[in-house]
């Protein structure tokens, strides 16, 4: 598995990883029911910490989507995930600020909706069976 990692970032590894995971979700690299790297095994292969990777792991498993089975290791959960208020308002928050930042930046009104637009063509809607 490929990662795309800056060990020279302020945002932390573990974040990184996290991150990622989901972008290789959703945009079919990592397909549904598949299996992740072993912690050891993804810790070995990025050059980070066990801890660094459990705590990505987990992170992804508490946010639904990944499971984590003792015999089969870390699993992609069945997607997409249930619409809930949770999800909602972490996504509303993340976008609040990110529209702020790109406000303060400069970026058009259209910039920003052509860009978003582009991206969420990037994933689209997968066949998630």
């Amino acid at each position: 598995m490929i990662l795309n990692l800056d060990f020279n970032s302020d945002v932390p590894i573990y974040t990184q990883i996290r991150e990622e995971i989901i972008k290789a979700i959703a945009n079919g690299n990592l397909k549904l029911n598949e299996s992740l790297p072993s912690v050891r095994n993804m810790a070995e292969e990025i050059g980070v910490n066990l801890h660094t990777v459990n705590k990505s792991y987990n992170l992804l498993k508490d946010e639904g989507y990944i499971n984590i089975d003792r015999r089969k290791g870390a699993i992609v959960n069945t997607l997409p995930l249930p619409k809930n208020d949770l999800n909602d308002n972490k996504i509303k928050s993340m976008l609040d600020l990110l529209v702020a930042q790109t406000y303060l930046t400069g970026m058009s009104r259209e910039e920003f909706l052509d860009y978003s637009n582009k991206l969420f063509d990037k994933y689209g809607v997968k066949d998630y069976e």
